[in-house]
């Protein structure tokens, strides 16, 4: 029967492929990472040919790297120091050139070493990197939600404008769907079971695209991508958002395509508390659920 743990030869190899032994990791330690990593890859085990295949295609070494660090080993502890704080005070200076964001690399090292602690067990930032992405690559994403959380936080603090303010919000005279509040409620459902089933990075872009405003630019240099590259993943991204909540609208509630149609433009005349933000931190708009601005 399939199951979560490979075998201890299997782990053996991947242990040795990782080159764990020079931080003194313990195989077991490294076999609950590649768990974890299993978890989040399939929504349910594989069998075991597939699942080794799987793990043989991470980022291994990376992967036991940031294990060792969550377990507290001095020596790899030692070494991610050494070798990433340059990438990470150039993935701040890439955010931010004023050096605003040189700040949030270095806090960033109290979330990775783990000074909260929870039932008696420290809470390192390393067990969310499962080596699905280099270990520089997953560092600048966390970096960049660091400085689009903090922009958000600023955000929440501006006052709301009056109502007779120029840039006050007008209210809509536009007549209502009468099944509104039911669309509104199966599309918060419908596109946080899209944002889930999202990868980390794809995530990110969308969060910095849309709710930040970031241009491609912007977000091409923060992740070290090109803006051509930022602009396709999110085109791929738009439409795997859309296409998965047509697909739950048809096939777990049973609309048809007039109904699906009707359900998208019911949110997107009115989308009222609908607030992509309390998914992932973007704005709805537009009939193609996120739609593409200028540059």
């Amino acid at each position: 029967m399939p199951s979560w743990r490979l075998d201890e030869a299997a782990v053996d190899r991947l242990y040795r492929g990782a080159n764990a032994a020079r931080w003194q990791l313990r195989p077991a330690a490294f076999a609950d990472a590649l768990e974890q990593s299993a978890r989040r890859a399939f929504p349910e085990p594989p069998d075991h040919r597939a699942l080794e295949r799987h793990l043989r295609a991470l980022h291994l070494e990376d992967l036991a790297l940031a294990c060792a660090c969550a377990e507290g080993i001095e020596m790899a502890w030692d070494h991610f120091i050494r070798e990433f704080r340059p990438l990470l005070y150039r993935a701040a200076d890439a955010i931010d050139p004023s050096g605003g964001s040189r700040e949030l690399a270095d806090s960033l090292y109290g979330e990775l070493f783990g000074l909260t602690e929870r039932n008696g067990e420290r809470r390192s930032h390393f067990r969310y990197f499962h080596g699905r992405s280099s270990l520089a690559t997953w560092l600048r994403a966390v970096l960049s939600q660091r400085h689009v959380d903090r922009i958000r936080s600023i955000r929440r603090m501006d006052p709301v404008p009056a109502d007779d303010a120029t840039d006050a919000i007008a209210a809509t005279s536009r007549p209502l769907n009468p099944r509104r509040e039911q669309y509104l409620s199966l599309m918060r459902r419908c596109l946080a079971s899209a944002m889930a089933a999202l990868a980390p990075r794809d995530r990110l872009r969308l969060g910095c695209y849309y709710a930040e405003e970031l241009t491609l630019a912007q977000i091409g240099k923060a992740l070290g991508e090109h803006e051509a590259t930022v602009s396709r993943h999110l085109a791929r991204t738009r439409r795997a958002i859309r296409e998965h909540v047509e697909g739950e609208l048809r096939d777990c509630e049973g609309f048809t395509e007039a109904q699906v149609t009707e359900c998208f433009d019911a949110v997107v005349s009115d989308p009222g508390a609908l607030d992509l933000a309390d998914v992932l931190g973007t704005e709805p708009a537009g009939k193609n659920v996120m739609p593409e601005r200028s540059t």
